[in-house]
């Protein structure tokens, strides 16, 4: 009898001795369940934060004349961003005589108040190919001038990757052609683009060393 008693009650001692480690034990587990989703959560909300390389440089202008963009100021890329077409390119030097023909064709507030356009926006050099005389009929010739800058305009924003193997009605209602990959395009096989995708407030712009003939 005195035996069984011993028995039991060492049992108990030990039952007792045991219960706190294993509520312990459990109690360990159960914070490192609940801190692992938290840990989880920062390293996927880090992830998410952090943007790619692709993300930051794959929307970028490209092209050796982008070069020669003023680093600063309204001629600068984010300067360019912010104002309708036609004013962007006013602010910016190489583009200075399509301004002057924007401007004699009258077609300054048709090419601000547009949306979602895309401009094919020929260099002075590109206008220097063109023999002076000729080039100063056409800048004479409002008709004529008006064709052939509304054929540099196409009614929607074109990206990159749209230029690979593209055909685009332009305003002028003529068609033109574009094909390249990586940061090189050709428009109508002719010409190069030199600086492109760059971003006005309501046009995507590729800056092309060729003016560009309706056909």
């Amino acid at each position: 009898m005195n035996s069984m008693k011993i028995r039991r009650t060492a049992v108990a001692v030990a039952a007792a001795a045991l219960l706190p480690l294993s509520l312990a034990a459990c109690s360990d587990s159960d914070s490192e369940t609940k801190a692992a989703p938290s840990s989880a959560a920062g390293d996927q909300a880090q992830t998410s934060a952090t943007p790619t390389e692709d993300a930051m440089t794959g929307d970028q202008p490209f092209g050796p004349a982008c070069a020669g963009v003023p680093k600063e100021g309204a001629g600068s890329f984010d300067g360019m961003a912010k104002d309708p077409v036609a004013t962007a390119a006013s602010n910016n030097p190489a583009l200075s005589t399509l301004v002057t023909a924007v401007k004699q064709a009258g077609l300054v507030d048709t090419l601000n108040n547009a949306e979602n356009i895309t401009v094919f926006a020929p260099t002075n050099d590109a206008f220097a190919k063109i023999p002076k005389a000729d080039l100063d009929k056409v800048l004479a010739d409002k008709a004529t001038l008006t064709k052939i800058l509304t054929y540099h305009v196409v009614g929607e924003k074109l990206t990159p990757k749209q230029l690979e193997n593209g055909s685009f009605e332009t305003l002028q209602k003529g068609m033109i052609t574009t094909k390249g990959s990586g940061e090189n395009y050709t428009v109508n096989d002719v010409s190069k683009v030199v600086c492109g995708n760059v971003k006005t407030a309501n046009a995507n712009v590729y800056i092309v060393d060729t003016v560009l003939m309706p056909k």
